[in-house]
């Protein structure tokens, strides 16, 4: 195994200090270390961050390897400063045995970029019918701990109910895409004044809402954990706050997308910016920043969602939604946030790393913890280029956008995935 020396690095914003990497552990910091058998890295003005976590990232395979790959998907996400991402479900086959669970996670073994840790199917086909297989893929290679249908949401109520209460004995967790199908039916775009002038179907703030209120008192109900996918209104915010103060046991995801993009997007009628849920309205993204640096947002999760040409460079009303997230994601927080490491941290690792209890990640670099982490230049600045993407897909909402940030370097348990901004392997 390598050993790395990385000299003066500021871990999370502080005074520059060195960082020895040697058997997968930060294992000495303090100015002036010597390693001669180390590779030196020279991190002046870089920060150090613990290495991050997605929630929500959709890797596509098995089914749909022409717009993404466990591995390419694995490489993008290196390349973004993550070490752990957790795989959706909506795959073909669906992930909602434990065999297609367990071949998500050895995919994500074999690349050996970042952590690869499914998330199994509520549901039977994603249906809404029946449930699937939880037990099964819990007790798995795999260790699935999270279950979403996420694409569609688990509409019945009674089904949700029984979800919460199953996974409820090993401390799993119902990830809800909020979505009252019965009110977004045809939708195209947020439901509001843009909208109308647009002619498109609205999607209305309160299919999200209402299905939110309904599950945080069908978990306090249960005594079960949920989390709250991709949360994207005002109204929202003031649902998860109300059932917060009550000790509910839910946590909650924003993307970076709806703390940065409103509606008013649609009006180019580009389909790289028609997303589900869809973007909202100024108000929102203000609720949703307040709401995300107070904790009644947990995390921020990107949603990376690729597709392939067919299904995005076509008409608005035929193209799948979704966009790409994990390799801009934490420029998207720093423009958002300005430079508030310890609150990035929080929410970019640690804390998405402990609901998904991925216990060797989200420590930040200290004598003894793993040496997962990243390396960010925060004052470079880079024009966002598709075609320079890792992802085998192109579907981002950031084309050339000048962002702040980048990522210079990520380990996982010791070994670079990232140098110099490139991908080891």
């Amino acid at each position: 195994m390598n050993s790395y020396l990385i000299r003066n690095v500021s871990v999370l914003g502080a005074a520059p200090t060195d960082l020895l990497i040697r058997d997968g552990v930060v294992a000495e910091t303090g100015a002036g270390l010597s390693a001669p058998d180390a590779t030196v890295i020279d991190a002046d003005g870089l920060v150090a961050l613990p290495g991050l976590v997605d929630l929500h990232t959709h890797l596509r395979e098995p089914g749909r390897e022409d717009a993404e790959t466990v591995e390419t998907g694995s490489r993008a996400a290196a390349l973004g400063g993550y070490t752990a991402v957790c795989a959706m479900a909506n795959t073909s086959p669906v992930a909602d045995t434990a065999g297609v669970v367990e071949q998500v996670w050895r995919l994500g073994r074999e690349a050996g970029l970042v952590d690869v840790q499914p998330i199994g199917a509520v549901t039977v086909g994603l249906a809404g019918e029946r449930l699937a297989e939880l037990g099964a893929m819990a007790e798995s290679a795999a260790r699935v701990r999270i279950f979403s249908d996420d694409g569609h949401c688990v509409a019945d109520p009674r089904l949700m109910r029984r979800a919460l209460e199953y996974v409820k004995a090993f401390d799993g967790i119902i990830a809800q895409h909020a979505e009252e199908p019965r009110l977004t039916e045809g939708a195209q775009m947020h439901e509001g004044e843009v909208s109308t002038r647009l002619g498109l179907t609205g999607w209305p703030a309160v299919a999200e809402e209402a299905i939110i209120a309904r599950d945080v008192l069908l978990a306090e109900h249960v005594g079960s954990r949920l989390h709250i996918c991709h949360v994207s209104t005002a109204g929202s915010v003031e649902v998860l706050r109300h059932a917060k103060a009550r000790g509910v046991r839910v946590t909650a995801e924003v993307t970076p997308h709806h703390l940065l993009l409103t509606d008013t997007r649609a009006e180019t009628y580009d389909p790289v910016f028609k997303v589900n849920p869809p973007l909202r309205t100024a108000t929102d993204i203000a609720a949703l920043r307040a709401a995300l640096v107070d904790g009644v947002i947990d995390i921020i999760a990107t949603d990376h969602a690729p597709h392939a040409v067919e299904d995005k460079e076509c008409e608005w009303a035929y193209a799948r939604p979704g966009m790409l997230g994990l390799e801009t994601a934490l420029s998207i927080a720093l423009d958002v946030l300005g430079p508030q490491w310890d609150l990035i941290a929080e929410r970019m690792s640690r804390t998405p790393a402990r609901i998904a209890g991925l216990t060797e990640h989200g420590h930040d670099p200290a004598p003894g913890a793993p040496a997962t982490l990243t390396l960010v230049d925060p004052a470079a600045r880079r024009v966002i280029e598709p075609a320079e993407l890792a992802s085998r897909s192109r579907n981002t909402p950031y084309a050339r956008m000048t962002l702040p940030g980048r990522i210079v370097a990520t380990f996982l348990r010791g070994e670079a995935t990232v140098l110099d901004g490139k991908a080891v392997k």
